[in-house]
């Protein structure tokens, strides 16, 4: 096998890091977008990002059995309800690959480590804050430093309101660096109909901001009167 040949085969993920904010149906929806774009993701849920799972699904995200969690994460509905995705059979997560949020040696803490970017969905202000700084207390940090240095793109799905004036700060630089700061902020005139649309519409506008193809949501044609029937088939 030749170089090039091999080079043709490498495997770039976006990286995912899941934050301790509220908001992990934007996650769930993040992710089964790139999945359904065929894209490979390599995962990074916080510790304190488990708790806010836990809270909002009452999935226990384990590391020994993080392909069954997983699964059942992406299956569930914005709603909480399961088996809402993928007709109650587990999705395929043949190309995701989990890394702890502890492991420091894991190849997103690298440069060299081949990615396409980084979507932190959501983003709390404890890892703006974190990013913003270049404290890489964690993986998630460590990654989105890597990311910003090797100037890939890196979105930021801000969860918080009302915002300080520390936490603007630390926002406004991370735009100077380089980053997209999108907060999750759901619009409705694409007829949303469903708490999972309006998960939809911010998981979509973080997959445009990384050039991801997708369909979650009605884009906006210059015409007024949206869609009352539903933005999209389930």
């Amino acid at each position: 096998m030749d170089v090039h040949s091999h080079s043709r085969r490498e495997r770039v993920p976006w990286v995912v890091g899941v934050s301790g904010a509220s908001g992990t149906p934007y996650a769930a929806a993040v992710l089964r977008g790139l999945l359904d774009a065929g894209e490979s993701v390599d995962l990074v849920v916080s510790r304190s990002s488990r708790l806010t799972l836990l809270d909002e699904t009452g999935i226990a995200f384990r590391d020994a059995h993080w392909r069954d969690d997983l699964g059942a994460w992406l299956a569930r509905g914005a709603d909480g309800k399961p088996d809402t995705f993928a007709g109650g059979r587990a999705p395929d997560l043949t190309d995701v690959r989990h890394w702890g949020a502890g492991d420091l040696a894991a190849g997103p803490s690298s440069g060299s480590y081949p990615v396409k970017g980084m979507l932190i969905v959501p983003a709390s202000t404890a890892c703006v804050a974190g990013v913003a700084l270049g404290l890489s207390k964690d993986l998630l940090q460590r990654a989105a430093s890597v990311t910003l240095k090797e100037r890939r793109p890196l979105v930021v799905a801000v969860r918080e309101t009302p915002l300080n004036g520390q936490t603007l700060k630390h926002l406004v630089t991370l735009d100077e660096a380089g980053a997209v700061v999108l907060p999750a902020s759901p619009a409705f005139y694409a007829g949303a109909t469903h708490i999972q649309d309006l998960a939809d519409f911010v998981a979509g506008r973080v997959l445009d901001a990384a050039g991801v193809p997708h369909r979650l949501y009605r884009r906006w044609e210059g015409e007024l009167g949206p869609v009352r029937g539903g933005s999209r088939e389930r």
